[in-house]
């Protein structure tokens, strides 16, 4: 029976085990969509107590999913710390926390991370790869993006120094952090407008800011685009061989098929 209620749960090659985790998804999206209705004033007026109702039956249902998933696994452990294993485990809980604190359960919307199963489901694991380049391209790039933002951070504290120096509390910058804040909002160019400049000198530091804050958004994006070609040129290039050398330029590493020189044109000798 444990063997059974395994290969429908985990398994996707069955035909059973596809249904159930369609069936799963449906019910995932189901649920999160419900959440967003719920946040809706006025669809919680008219829809509120339905809404209620149907949270807790997916609730109670993917509790039992979870109970039924720690019985048949054979490395409960292993399950438990997995990804999905915590994914799945924080997925029923802003149900219960909202009985302490109510407005945990819009928290449910974490169960949208469920659907990554999908990939599992519809056989599209070979994108995963993909994304792995991507995150080796990150791990790759960290060390580049720690010390851009660490100088992003130094000159957002300069800009609103300056700033509370030159606006001062009466134009609104009251002190280093508040004016910090605005440096942030301005460099970033989401520009809230609760706090401006006043002074001609403010609003030449405000121009600087916004026009830095363009350079800022270029540079980690080549960084990262550097970093991938880098990835990709990993995974394509073919083996060379060393061994043979041409006799014009003295080049080595070829490729393995090569007849001709690929730096001069000079004809190889084959082996």
């Amino acid at each position: 029976m444990r063997k059974i209620i395994y290969d429908v749960i985990f398994g996707y090659e069955s035909r059973a085990g596809k249904l159930f985790d369609i069936i799963l998804m449906v019910m995932i999206v189901s649920s999160v969509t419900a959440v967003l209705f719920d946040s809706v004033a006025a669809y919680h007026a008219q829809y509120g107590a339905f809404l209620f109702r149907l949270e807790w039956l997916f609730t109670i249902l993917f509790t039992i999913e979870y109970a039924l998933r720690l019985y048949s696994t054979p490395n409960k452990r292993a399950y438990i710390f997995s990804f999905y294993g915590i994914i799945d485990l924080a997925s029923i809980l802003p149900t219960y926390i909202a009985f302490l604190f109510p407005s945990a359960v819009y928290l449910i919307v974490i169960r949208v991370m469920r659907v990554l199963r999908i990939f599992r489901v519809l056989k599209l694991l070979r994108y995963l790869g993909e994304a792995n380049m991507l995150y080796a391209a990150l791990m790759q790039a960290r060390r580049k993006i720690l010390v851009f933002l660490f100088s992003i951070l130094t000159i957002i504290i300069i800009f609103g120094a300056l700033m509370f120096i030159i606006e001062g509390p009466e134009n609104g910058f009251n002190n280093i952090p508040q004016s910090i804040y605005w440096a942030i909002v301005t460099i970033t160019t989401v520009g809230y407008g609760d706090i401006s400049p006043q002074t001609p000198l403010g609003q030449f530091i405000a121009a600087l800011a916004m026009i830095s804050g363009y350079a800022f958004i270029a540079v980690p994006t080549g960084i990262i685009g550097a970093e991938l070609m880098q990835q990709v040129q990993r995974q394509t290039q073919k083996p060379t061989d060393d061994s043979r050398e041409c006799v014009s330029c003295q080049a080595t590493s070829h490729d393995l098929d090569a007849r001709h020189c690929k730096f001069c044109g000079n004809l190889l000798h084959m082996k």
